[in-house]
């Protein structure tokens, strides 16, 4: 029987986060019979790689070196030419030019996907990231948007035809991210008295774009404000990042540090969001949120911006609620909504379970993408 084919997945680096989630989950949840994978990457991988089920699948890197690195487009074009894949699909900017390597390379389709924006450019909205995006166009055959959001972005602002963009939304494994189970076994407020704590959580990279900082300054609101919570709230902030440092900084200026975790990053998220009582994500921008989309499939209402995809994932006031970014006082105000009702907590974390497995299950995604490259070979 002939091989399966080949799809090359170019990204930038293949660690902790949002996007390198969703292609691992995309690959282990790909029957082996459809499609064979390889991972390239720019600038190397870390342990997370090992969070790759298949033992088919080939991670390279071309060590790309900081700043310029000319060469790399080189070794980009051999490893290409040595995989001989029947599709490419590279990710976000960093690896937008990379279309054009692949075309030189002789590979027959390529897909680019869009997953969102970073700190330099949270709006999406920087002239050279534009007009590298434009510039890629020509070389690129069909685009991925993982939100309705970044679709209209990508026609609207790249000027990508409608007819080339298909968006499809990331999934999240329900089984393994479910309310019932244990907690972690550092779970640092475990032999706290039986007035337990209250815990609000986020799980992110310590980023700017991730605006831990804003979640800090509502936290203290709240530890400061009287109430039945008064002495029980905590806060886990779960990932590693460039910001650690100032967030850990802004914690002490606050008063607040002795109440905060900085549980790094982690491969437990399952059982770490069991332990929150409420999620909350205050970033400046989003795309689709994997780590929503797992708070809600663990039962947990979730408090997040109203940016990018965040509201076609949340049900603002039924399976969570919403707030305006950058203002620390509606993120309070809505968590103090929650820890002041238990049961509109245990409603909405309901609600968002059930809306996870009706709208975001992950064979939904598999299903899209696996569709997607069918249609890609079908014009052969």
């Amino acid at each position: 029987m002939a091989d399966a084919p080949l799809i090359a997945h170019l990204i930038y680096r293949l660690d902790y986060g949002g996007l390198e989630n969703g292609l691992v989950n995309l690959i282990n949840g790909m029957p082996r019979d459809r499609y064979r994978h390889a991972i390239v990457c720019l600038a190397g991988f870390s342990a997370f790689r090992d969070r790759i089920a298949r033992d088919d699948v080939a991670v390279v890197s071309v060590d790309k070196r900081p700043g310029k690195d000319v060469a790399a487009y080189g070794r980009i074009w051999r490893q290409l030419r040595r995989l001989r894949p029947a599709i490419v699909h590279s990710r976000n900017l960093g690896t937008a030019d990379l279309q054009w390597v692949a075309l030189a390379a002789g590979v027959r389709h390529r897909v680019h996907g869009e997953h969102g924006w970073d700190a330099a450019d949270p709006r999406g909205e920087s002239v050279r990231g534009l007009r590298i995006r434009r510039l890629c166009r020509p070389a690129t055959e069909c685009y991925v948007a993982v939100s309705k959001d970044i679709a209209r972005w990508l026609e609207d602002r790249v000027d990508v035809p409608e007819n080339r963009i298909h968006q499809i939304y990331n999934g999240v494994d329900a089984q393994r991210f479910n309310p019932a189970g244990d907690l972690p076994l550092d779970w640092p407020w475990a032999r706290e008295p039986s007035n337990r704590p209250l815990v609000i959580g986020t799980v992110g990279r310590l980023d700017p774009i991730k605006n831990q900082a804003g979640l800090l300054a509502a936290f203290a609101r709240l530890v400061q404000a009287p109430g039945t919570h008064t002495g029980r709230l905590r806060l886990a902030l779960v990932g590693a990042g460039p910001e650690e440092v100032r967030l850990r900084e802004a914690a002490q200026a606050l008063g607040i540090a002795p109440l905060v975790w900085f549980a790094g990053a982690r491969a437990d998220a399952p059982a770490l969001l069991r332990g929150f009582d409420i999620f909350a994500l205050p970033s400046l921008n989003e795309g689709i949120s994997n780590t929503i989309l797992e708070a809600m499939a663990s039962g947990r209402p979730v408090v997040a911006a109203r940016v990018g995809g965040n509201g076609e994932l949340i049900e603002d006031g039924v399976s969570g609620s919403l707030y305006d970014s950058q203002d620390a006082g509606a993120l309070a105000g809505a968590i103090g909504r929650y820890l002041d009702d238990p049961d509109l907590r245990a409603a909405h974390g309901a609600a968002a379970r059930e809306r996870c497995l009706s709208h975001f299950a992950m064979e939904a995604m598999v299903r899209g993408y696996t569709e997607l490259y069918d249609g890609l070979l079908a014009r052969n």
